[in-house]
């Protein structure tokens, strides 16, 4: 697996995010009516769209990203991994701060791969509708209009995960227990970040969380390149 793809050639990320606004009551009307047309589709028995509305994080029109981190391998032979993170309460911070990451000379090679687990159906759709949102303009790794899906530069552990099997779907949290790989799951869950954000307003939590999933993504690649795993003497924070 892998066996032409080199570690310095991809971008290691993951997103936070939360509801836009906390609770389906403080909706204005009209995106009250909108929400509930949006998720008509999922509702079950006995539910309601304010039960969903829990979910909201998860949808681009109704939430938000308050953390975006990412890393990346300095050389091939894994000996170094930079981590750094773009957190804040101004989401428009956040999304510039890692624009200008991608715009940066180091990041805008040709061979670069962006790298997420379930990327290609959350973290890069989602990080590119809120910025265009923010009137944001895209970088290029994600401007993908009109691009065919080989020529995007996007890499997604689960998709190599599912070896051609569509229909499959593997947590990060399971995969990394499988492969023999620290969780990354060590404080909080998903579900926990919108809670910690808006109640605890611990957002420094909630960026190590989201740090410790890129860690554990860039993991589940060396397993996947029969490389050695890392160790906390490779890592550096900046």
């Amino acid at each position: 697996m892998l066996d032409k793809a080199r570690l310095s050639q991809f971008l290691f990320l993951d997103v936070e995010t939360v509801p836009e606004i906390y609770r389906y009551e403080q909706l204005p009307e009209v995106k009250k009516k909108l929400f509930e047309k949006k998720v008509q589709y999922r509702l079950k028995d006995e539910q309601n769209v304010e039960d969903l509305y829990e979910q909201a994080g998860i949808w681009a029109e109704f939430g938000k990203i308050i953390v975006i981190s990412v890393g990346f391998f300095v050389k091939d032979d894994g000996s170094e991994f930079r981590l750094k993170s773009f957190a804040s309460d101004d989401e428009k911070e956040v999304l510039n701060g890692f624009a200008g990451l991608l715009n940066t000379k180091y990041f805008q090679r040709s061979d670069l791969k962006l790298c997420a687990h379930n990327g290609k159906e959350f973290d890069f759709p989602y990080i590119a509708r809120r910025m265009i949102i923010n009137g944001i303009a895209l970088p290029k790794q994600l401007a993908v209009y009109g691009k065919k899906p080989w020529e995007t530069p996007f890499c997604d552990t689960m998709e190599l995960w599912r070896f051609g099997d569509y229909k499959h779907y593997t947590s990060l949290e399971l995969l990394t227990h499988i492969l023999g790989i620290p969780s990354p799951k060590q404080d909080i869950d998903g579900k926990d970040v919108a809670r910690v954000y808006y109640e605890e307003k611990d957002l420094e939590r909630i960026k190590n969380y989201c740090e410790n999933d890129v860690i554990a993504i860039a993991q589940v690649m060396l397993r996947y390149m029969g490389k050695p795993l890392l160790n906390e003497k490779n890592i550096v924070k900046k």
